[in-house]
Parts: C-alpha cells; structure tokens; sequence
C-alpha cells in the first residue's frame, strides 16, 4: 500500500510529478491519500481519470468533500455528524459506510441489468413501430398517408414506454440480495 500525505501531494502537483505518482500508485493495492485538502483531493480524482481514463467513484462525508465528490463520475455522500454538504452534492447518499457494499453489489448489479434489459426493449419497440409504418408505405402507395391516428401514437409511445420501465424498476430483481452479496463476482457478469 501507498499513504501519502497532503505535503507530499503539493510537492508532487507543483512538480510536475503526476505521471510517476501515477504509475507508483498503479503498483500498490490500496493508496490512502491523508491530511490533504479539498483541492488536493479534487486533482487527484482529476488526474485519475485523466491519466488512466477510467471510472472514478468518491466517497465523502463533510463539506471538504464536496469539491472531490463534484470531480468524480461517481459521488456518494455519507450523512453524519459533520453535516449534510456531502450529501446535496453526491449523487448517492448513504447513512453509514458500511452501506456502500450493498449500495456497490446489491443496487448496482441490478441497475445494470435493468438499464441492459431496458435498452433491448427499446429498440425491439422502436424497430417494431418503424417497421409498421415502412410497410404501410409499400401498401398505400408511397403517398405520406399516415396509418395510425396521432392520439394512437401518443398512446402507443406512453404505455409502451412508461409503463414497462416502471415495472421493471420495481420488480426485475434477476438475482438476490443474499447471493449478489456473497458472490461479488456477480456484478461483473453483465460486462
């Protein structure tokens, strides 16, 4: 493992040194940055998904998060004693840390298989839809005409595409919360 403190971290930010942190960073396991700044924190996240253009998450519980949070492509705030600022920042919040890995394996997996099984259906809708109205066509001649009545589209695009994601986001659960949580490989199944 890395620790590294906020001293070192503005030595490394002023000189010019982010390529090497990087690549001695990709060597460790785990790199803990302490006693650093918001801004410190921030470049960090920056550099990460610079450097290595990957995903980043950050997890941060007070107001000297914010600026980290606000960096990453993931941000989730924990609520706790020292108040809510990381909170109205993130775009996940938590009351404890010890939430994250359900909020990771648990709500994530699902979320991943329900956008995958989303995104299928919507092209099966569009498609189908499309493929009506291009057969019309052949059948009337190529004149414009338009074979269903406006309001029967507007219906069409409402309940084919409202309802069944609803349903989807409250009852598609492929996998439960017991086995997604023992097995953590499971979440990279759908990749």
């Amino acid at each position: 493992g890395l620790v590294i403190d906020g001293k070192t971290l503005s030595l490394i930010f002023q000189g010019g040194l982010e390529e090497k942190f990087v690549a001695l960073a990709r060597l460790c396991r785990s790199v803990l940055c302490c006693r650093a700044t918001p801004l410190q924190k921030s470049m960090v996240v920056r550099l990460l998904r610079r450097q290595l253009r990957v995903m980043t998450l950050a997890i941060g519980d007070g107001a000297n998060d914010v600026s980290m949070i606000q960096a990453a492509d993931v941000g989730i705030g924990i609520s706790g004693q020292e108040g809510m600022q990381a909170v109205m920042a993130s775009d996940f919040a938590i009351a404890r840390f010890k939430h994250l890995k359900k909020l990771l394996l648990v709500h994530g997996h699902w979320c991943y298989s329900r956008l995958a099984k989303m995104v299928i259906y919507f092209f099966y809708k569009n498609v189908s839809y499309v493929n009506l109205l291009f057969w019309y066509q052949f059948f009337c001649g190529f004149s414009g005409s338009t074979m269903i009545d406006y309001w029967q589209m507007i219906f069409f695009n409402l309940f084919f595409t409202s309802v069944p994601p609803i349903l989807f986001g409250v009852l598609d659960k492929d996998v439960s919360t017991e086995a997604l949580l023992g097995l953590p490989e499971l979440y990279m199944s759908g990749q």
